[in-house]
């Protein structure tokens, strides 16, 4: 009996990869005979501004994306927490017979793009050949023959995040033109605030909790590993933002007259980043590892399989050397303090001989479980403190900068605790393997990505599996100048969701 039912269950497997590859295919037709519709609809979408601090960018977005929602079926309405804030978008596309729901996520806010190495406008999209912006050159996609998969379209947000929102409007147009309709309820959560923190989504999942519940949700932002090969990833480290305002006198004054006797803020600043963190990335704040919670057996032995990408990387980045000696999976799967910006005074031809009034520096930590953003502020300003540093958080005005050898404003963003979830769940397991089905291959699953997305809000929210499944290429600038997605991720992305779709069972 044991035999018979183990050669019905790999009998069904091989019907599931039967059908899987046929959609696969009815895709992957679709998509070779529409490219110019797809692209020039993605890039409409990414010309539109979407500052993620700018509300009525992101009003626009979600306008425009509601209504693409809308055309293709769902029933799609903004979401709120209040007058004057960045609205989450929901849509919901119902499917006859269906026994699962599953919650796509995406954002479509972007980061700031005033960064002077853009090559192009960040909302006027280009394509280009080549896989670096300095290196590459535009090519006129519209009159081409043949679209390239190895094509770049670069402009702001074209990877982070607005690529999943094209993946699924294309797959459900190419299921349609098959003939084909989901096997599953959609629901589709996009946000408008996740660059700036997501202040405003617990507001936002709390009283819609009914509206957004489903079987699993799937998390789609970040990239794909740097090997190229598709991955999954069961959690996101969390983040908290430091502004750090150090201060030398009330006006500037010359460096020759006052130098050796007038303390240099600039050089007060890097001694006081220097006692945070060593140049091997290890953190000096008293206490700072003390919540973190290690990595169980499964997900060190899913690191440990990883493919190698560190030397091909290292050469790549013209990296002398990495931060300890670790390999990059296990590096962003334990806590991390970047010094994100530092400003003082000027350099080069507008340099001045002066020692300037003030110096600040722009700080990030990323957090893994069970450390949270409150501990995180209450053990760095204590350091702080022990340090013999007086901490305010406002402007101090002329007589407190006169009372205190050492003053540091810190001003706080308090974003989101990390999240990572068991890779055994039996709604991620199927994920995982829907998606197999659809590459035609084993895909690498990590426990964390390094990046900062709100998995643990989700989760202390909805009460549900989440798994992210990452669609842009690893080398695509996002946060940067010259942000960029490469074509056959897009297409890549397509073809997974149609899979998700239509070949989901557990």
């Amino acid at each position: 009996m044991g035999r018979l039912l183990s050669g019905l269950a790999t009998m069904l497997l091989m019907l599931s990869g039967v059908q899987a590859a046929a959609v696969r295919d009815q895709v992957r037709n679709y998509r070779a005979a529409h490219e110019k519709e797809i692209l020039e609809e993605f890039s409409a979408l990414v010309a539109m501004r979407n500052v993620a601090t700018n509300v009525a960018d992101v009003e626009g977005n979600a306008a425009a994306i509601t209504q693409a929602l809308n055309r293709r079926g769902f029933a799609a309405r903004l979401l709120s927490a209040g007058p004057g804030t960045p609205p989450a978008i929901f849509g919901e596309l119902k499917a006859a017979g269906a026994r699962r729901t599953l919650v796509f996520y995406a954002h479509y806010d972007g980061q700031p793009a005033a960064q002077p190495e853009w090559r192009t406008q960040p909302w006027t999209p280009v394509v280009r050949v080549g896989t670096r912006a300095a290196d590459s050159h535009d090519v006129d996609w519209r009159a081409a023959a043949k679209i390239d998969p190895e094509w770049r379209i670069y402009g702001r947000s074209s990877s982070d995040d607005k690529a999943p929102i094209q993946a699924m409007l294309t797959a459900l147009d190419a299921l349609k033109a098959a003939g084909r309709s989901p096997t599953v309820n959609i629901k589709v959560f996009y946000e408008g605030e996740e660059e700036q923190g997501s202040h405003h989504l617990a507001d936002i999942l709390r009283p819609n909790r009914e509206l957004l519940k489903g079987d699993v949700f799937v998390l789609s932002d970040g990239p794909r590993h740097a090997s190229g090969q598709m991955q999954v990833f069961f959690g996101a480290r969390g983040v908290a933002g430091l502004e750090l305002t150090v201060y030398g006198p009330s006006r500037p004054l010359h460096s020759g007259h006052y130098g050796n006797w007038a303390p240099n803020p600039a050089v007060t600043l890097t001694h006081l980043l220097d006692a945070l963190r060593d140049e091997e990335g290890h953190i000096l704040i008293s206490g700072f590892y003390d919540d973190v919670r290690a990595l169980t057996p499964a997900e060190a032995a899913a690191l440990a399989a990883l493919p190698d990408v560190e030397a091909g990387l290292k050469q790549e980045l013209a990296l002398g050397r990495t931060e300890g000696s670790e390999r990059l999976a296990n590096s962003i799967a334990r806590p991390a303090l970047n010094v994100r910006g530092i400003r003082v005074g000027d350099v080069g031809e507008v340099a001045a001989n002066v020692i300037s009034t003030e110096a600040r520096a722009s700080i990030d930590f990323r957090l893994v479980p069970d450390q949270t953003p409150e501990r995180v502020r209450e053990r760095t300003e204590a350091f702080l403190r022990a340090h013999g540093w007086e901490v305010v958080n406002r402007d101090p005005d002329a007589a407190t900068r006169a009372a205190h050898p050492r003053l540091v404003k810190a001003e706080w963003s308090l974003d989101y605790p990390g999240y990572r979830a068991s890779m055994d769940a039996p709604a991620t397991k199927a994920v995982v393997a829907s998606i197999e089905r659809a590459v035609g291959g084993p895909v690498l699953r990590i426990p964390m990505l390094g990046g900062s997305v709100p998995m643990h809000t989700f989760a202390a929210a909805l009460d549900m599996p989440i798994v992210g499944v990452p669609l842009a290429n690893y080398d695509n600038n996002q946060h940067g100048a010259n942000e960029n997605l490469r074509l056959q991720n897009l297409w890549d992305g397509i073809e997974i969701y149609a899979g998700l779709l239509t070949d989901l069972r557990w």
